[in-house]
């Protein structure tokens, strides 16, 4: 990643990631678009917020802006252990 990707906020980077997603179908009709986006985003965030908090569920809760109980099903959902 260069360092003017570093520089622009997140939502530009996601905005130029589905750009290239719609580029790349060629036509192909989209199914589900939220879904996937959302299961591609959360998974590798919540893994990031774990590991900042050394795996401290209410640390990582608190973070994310979530309870604790909805953390711990997210976490069985895209079976990251608990």
């Amino acid at each position: 990643m260069s360092l003017v990707n570093l520089k622009q906020p997140l939502s530009k980077q996601v905005a130029r990631a589905l750009e290239s997603y719609f580029q790349q179908l060629d036509g192909q009709e989209v199914i589900d678009l939220h879904a996937l986006v959302i299961s591609e985003v959360e998974k590798p965030l919540l893994e990031a917020v774990l590991n900042h908090t050394k795996h401290n569920q209410s640390k990582a809760a608190k973070i994310l802006g979530l309870s604790r109980g909805t953390l711990r099903k997210k976490l069985s959902s895209y079976k990251l252990g608990i």
